[in-house]
C-alpha cells in the first residue's frame, strides 16, 4: 500500500469512527455546552404542545377519571387490566435499553457505545416514570396508593404480597433507584464541566449537582470503581425487574397466561422495544441539536442496528415456542383464545405485531448500508415499539376476553385510557426534551478517554488501528 493510499484509508477511518477522530477536550466541551444552549422558536413551539398535551391528556383526564371513578374507563369484565397495564409494561421495557446499551456493553467493553450511553440511560429514568404513573392510573384510588408499601401500622394490617401491584410497585421502586443513581454517576464529570463553563443560575444549579467534583486522581479513581460496581450490579436487577412483571401474568391460571417461558419471553420484548426506542432518541438528537453529528455517527447506528437485529431472532424464537407449547397443551379455551388472537376483531394487529417485530427487522437490519442509514434505522426502531405496543395489547385486554366462562366474553373497548396515555408519551418527551437543555447529553470525557485508547500504529508497511487498556 502506497504512501497515499495509507492516508486516505486513515482518512477514510477517522471519519467513519468516532473513536479515531480526536478534537480537542476544551473544544468537545464547547461543542456539548453550544448544542445545550442553542434552541429554536422550533423547539419552544414543539415544548409547548406537549405541554398542552400533558395538561389536557395527563392532568386533565386524570383528574376527570379521579372525580368520575374507572367507570369510565373500558375496563369492565372480563377485562379488568386495560390500557394502563399495557402501558406499564411498555414503558418498563422502554427503560431496559439504557441499562443494556450503559451497563453489558461497559461490562464487555464495546468502545461504540461510549458517545450515547447518557441518551439511553435517560430513558430508563424517564420510561419508568411513566410506568410509574400508569400504575397509579390503574389503581383509580390513587391517594390511598401507600396501601401498596409494608409500613408498620397500628392495626398490623400489612399488604397482600400475593397481589401483582405490590410485586410491580417494588420492582418499579428498586430499578428506579438503582437506575437514577447509576445515570447520576458518570454524570458528575460533564457537571462539572458544564459548571466552570456557565453563568448565572446554571453555575449554581450544576455547582450543586456536581458535588464538587475537581477531576483529581483520587476523584476519578473513586468514580471508575463505583461505575464497574454499579454495571455489574444492576443488570441482574434489570433481568428481574422484568421478570417480575412477566409474573403478573404467569402466576394465573388464565388461558394464554400460565407460561413458564413468560420470564425470558417478556425481558427479550422489553429489549427489543428498549433498542427500537434508543436508536429513534439518537436519530431525533442527532437530526435536531446542533454538533451531535459529530459525536452521533452512522457506525452508531450500525452497532446497534446489529444488536436489534439478534434480539429481533430472539423474541421470535420466544413467541413462536410460547405459541407452539400452549397450541400444543391441547387446552380447548387455550386453543379458543389462539385463534381468536388471528381471526378476531382485532387479528390485523396480531398480524401487524408480526411485521413490524420480525420481518421488517430482519428485511432491513441484514445490510450494512441499510443499518447505517440514520433514518432508516429510526422507522425500523419505531415500528418495532409499535409492534411491541400491539404485543402487549394482545397479551392483557385482548387475551382477557377469552375465558372459562363464555357468558362473560366481551370485547375491551377503551375510553378515557387514550389521552392518559397520549399524556404519558407527550410527557416522556418532554422530559426529554428538557433534559436536552439541562445536562450533556454526550459524555464527553468517556469519549475523550475512547479516543486516547485508539490510535494509528504502523506494523512494516501496514496501518492498524490498535486499543489500549486504561485504568
Amino acid at each position: 500500500m502506497s504512501e497515499k493510499q495509507q492516508h486516505d484509508h486513515e482518512k477514510h477511518l477517522r471519519e467513519e469512527h468516532l473513536m479515531l477522530d480526536p478534537l480537542p477536550r476544551g473544544q468537545m466541551n464547547d461543542m456539548v455546552m453550544e448544542s445545550m444552549h442553542t434552541t429554536s422558536w422550533k423547539f419552544w413551539a414543539v415544548f409547548f404542545i406537549l405541554s398542552a398535551f400533558v395538561a389536557w391528556g395527563l392532568f386533565y383526564s386524570w383528574g376527570k377519571m379521579i372525580l368520575e371513578g374507572l367507570g369510565i374507563a373500558g375496563v369492565n369484565r372480563p377485562s379488568y387490566w386495560g390500557i394502563f397495564l399495557v402501558n406499564t409494561v411498555f414503558w418498563i421495557g422502554i427503560s431496559h435499553a439504557g441499562t443494556f446499551i450503559s451497563a453489558i456493553l461497559r461490562v464487555f467493553k464495546a468502545e461504540f457505545r461510549r458517545p450515547f450511553t447518557r441518551a439511553a440511560e435517560l430513558m430508563t429514568t424517564f420510561g419508568l416514570v411513566q410506568a410509574g404513573f400508569s400504575i397509579f392510573m390503574h389503581m383509580g384510588r390513587v391517594w390511598l396508593s401507600y396501601w401498596l408499601f409494608p409500613y408498620p401500622n397500628q392495626r398490623e394490617l400489612w399488604p397482600n404480597f400475593h397481589s401483582p401491584l405490590t410485586w410491580d410497585l417494588l420492582a418499579i421502586t428498586t430499578y428506579l433507584l438503582s437506575s437514577t443513581m447509576y445515570l447520576f454517576l458518570p454524570l458528575i464529570p460533564d457537571l462539572a464541566m458544564a459548571r466552570d463553563k456557565s453563568t448565572g443560575w446554571r453555575k449554581n444549579f450544576y455547582k450543586v449537582l456536581a458535588l464538587g467534583f475537581r477531576g483529581t486522581e483520587g476523584e476519578w479513581t473513586h468514580l471508575r470503581h463505583a461505575m464497574n460496581i454499579f454495571a455489574w450490579a444492576i443488570i441482574p436487577v434489570m433481568f428481574s425487574v422484568h421478570t417480575i412483571v412477566s409474573w403478573d401474568f404467569a402466576m394465573a391460571t388464565r388461558p394464554g397466561w400460565s407460561s413458564s417461558i413468560f420470564g425470558p419471553y417478556f425481558v427479550i420484548g422489553a429489549l427489543h422495544s428498549g433498542m427500537g426506542a434508543v436508536v429513534l432518541v439518537l436519530g431525533v438528537v442527532r437530526g435536531t441539536m446542533k454538533n451531535m453529528k459529530y459525536f452521533i455517527r452512522p457506525e452508531h447506528f450500525d452497532g446497534i442496528g446489529k444488536l436489534m437485529l439478534m434480539i429481533s431472532m430472539g423474541w421470535g424464537y420466544f413467541f413462536f415456542n410460547d405459541y407452539l407449547v400452549q397450541w400444543y397443551g391441547g387446552d380447548k379455551w387455550t386453543k379458543q383464545l389462539l385463534h381468536w388472537h388471528e381471526a378476531g376483531p382485532m387479528g390485523w394487529m396480531w398480524f401487524a405485531m408480526l411485521i413490524f417485530n420480525v420481518v421488517i427487522p430482519w428485511a432491513v437490519l441484514w445490510n450494512r448500508k441499510w443499518r447505517s442509514t440514520p433514518w432508516l434505522v429510526g422507522t425500523v426502531g419505531l415500528l418495532i415499539n409499535f409492534g411491541m405496543w400491539f404485543e402487549r395489547y394482545i397479551i392483557i385486554p385482548i387475551s382477557l376476553t377469552i375465558n372459562r366462562a363464555p357468558f362473560t366474553w366481551r370485547l375491551y373497548k377503551p375510553g378515557i385510557e387514550i389521552p392518559l396515555s397520549l399524556g404519558t408519551l407527550a410527557f416522556f418527551i418532554l422530559l426529554y426534551m428538557a433534559a436536552s437543555r439541562l445536562i450533556p447529553l454526550i459524555p464527553v470525557w468517556e469519549v475523550q478517554e475512547g479516543q486516547m485508547a485508539h490510535e494509528f500504529k504502523k506494523f512494516g508497511r501496514e496501518t492498524v488501528v490498535t486499543v489500549s487498556e486504561l485504568e
